[in-house]
């Protein structure tokens, strides 16, 4: 048997082991350590899947007035997920462990004679740099933003909701597909859910479309050569981008209240009071020009900056051809400026889809609607999943919009980036 075949038994025996065979005395006694660790964890492992698989077994007691504490599904739930991503990157370094022992004994089967650690080291510092300075990005990404993500999808698949799954005095059950065809089956989610989603749609098409017209049409205003003072003006339309948009909101909220400035104005007049806020119509309508006021000054900016890219020997020449500002503005201006601001317009819709401050904050989602669980008339989905989670502890539910909330959303911007020539025609301009 060549070292190449024993150097991989060796290491499929145990981690390190053809490592150490080959005289690679650091790595193998790293990967060694490794898998020594994870053996002395086999206890820890074996409770985490335990966990994820069963969501625990033991419910809480009461030993007259002492409270004797059961399993905690959602802590099982989690130890048993990060104990999976553990394994995981175990079998990886298995794989590699293996491949990397065939690779040396291969070498060293054709005279190849080993490095010694320091030259080992030098190696791996020249040739993995860049992997190592990422390792720990790569592990904050794993943990930080795939697991809450992983345990997300998963408790969609449970019944953790109030009042009788709650842990830790309750347990929590998986449930398999029934919450995802509760919400479309059910008529009072599935009536709340399609009536929250479609004015989540309205909502973040028109925010989106009358921020960038509105943006559009001051960007073209500052970017005549008549305008005067123009500093002044541009200083003015920027300020509601400036101040916080949370204390805008609260303003904008006490202005138009029932018993706001506004309605005391307008009674003053000798007319009624207009429920800005209370009407389900006219709550959704100053919603929409509330974030117009709020999200137009930052496309003015950008596109302000982007008119001046636009060459001016183009519009030169369709004067030249006879087109009017007019066509000019529909086939030079407007086609030039959404090819550079395409990407920014996606990503605009996706923000207003899941705009959860200007909602909360301006209506807190009423007026409210019986016929609704849970929602009131300008909930959009994201505060819908608030509401139900901080609200009412329907963690089940929630998870689901969730899902179905990133899938839209994943599906329409990757759409959307794919059919957009931003990227793909860098040399257009």
């Amino acid at each position: 048997m060549n070292r190449e075949r024993r150097s991989m038994l060796l290491s499929c025996l145990f981690m390190g082991l053809g490592q150490l065979y080959n005289k690679y005395f650091l790595k193998g006694i790293v990967l060694f350590i490794i898998e020594l660790l994870y053996l002395i964890k086999i206890p820890r492992i074996i409770k985490g899947i335990w966990g994820v698989v069963t969501l625990g077994e033991t419910t809480q007691k009461m030993n007259g007035f002492q409270i004797i504490q059961g399993d905690h599904s959602i802590f099982l739930l989690i130890e048993g997920v990060v104990t999976i991503m553990m394994l995981f990157i175990l079998l990886g370094l298995y794989i590699w462990n293996i491949k990397d022992a065939k690779r040396i004994g291969h070498e060293m089967d054709n005279g190849k004679s080993y490095m010694t650690t320091k030259q080992y080291l030098i190696k791996v510092y020249d040739q993995s740099f860049v992997s190592i300075m990422l390792t720990p990005a790569t592990m904050g990404v794993l943990f930080f933003i795939l697991l809450p993500i992983l345990v997300t999808v998963l408790v969609a698949f449970t019944n953790y909701s109030a009042p009788d799954h709650i842990p830790p005095r309750n347990l929590v059950d998986w449930v398999g597909f029934k919450n995802f065809i509760d919400i479309f089956k059910l008529k009072i989610w599935s009536k709340t859910f399609f009536k929250i989603g479609s004015w989540t749609v309205v909502w973040a098409i028109l925010s989106t479309l009358l921020n960038y017209s509105c943006g559009l049409i001051m960007a073209l205003m500052m970017n005549r050569k008549n305008i005067k003072f123009k500093g002044f003006w541009r200083t003015i339309f920027i300020l509601p981008y400036a101040v916080p948009a949370f204390i805008s909101l609260l303003v904008f909220r006490l202005l138009f209240s029932g018993v706001g400035p506004v309605n005391n104005l307008i009674v003053s007049f000798g007319f009624d009071k207009i429920p800005f806020l209370t009407d389900p119509l006219l709550a959704k309508v100053s919603l929409i020009l509330i974030n117009t006021w709020l999200g137009a000054p930052y496309f003015m900016v950008l596109l302000s900056g982007s008119l001046t890219n636009i060459s001016d020997s183009i519009y030169e020449a369709a004067e030249i051809d006879g087109a009017s500002k007019w066509v000019q503005f529909w086939k030079i201006t407007l086609p030039l400026l959404l090819f550079q601001t395409a990407p920014v317009l996606i990503l605009t819709f996706a923000y207003n889809f899941n705009n959860f401050g200007a909602i909360y904050l301006l209506t807190g989602g009423k007026p409210t609607n019986s016929a609704l669980r849970y929602a009131g008339e300008t909930d959009i989905l994201i505060t819908w999943i608030f509401k139900l989670t901080s609200d009412q502890s329907q963690f089940h539910m929630a998870a689901v919009i969730s899902i179905i909330l990133f899938i839209f959303i994943a599906s329409f911007s990757t759409y959307q980036f794919m059919k957009s020539k931003s990227f793909t025609e860098e040399d257009m301009m």
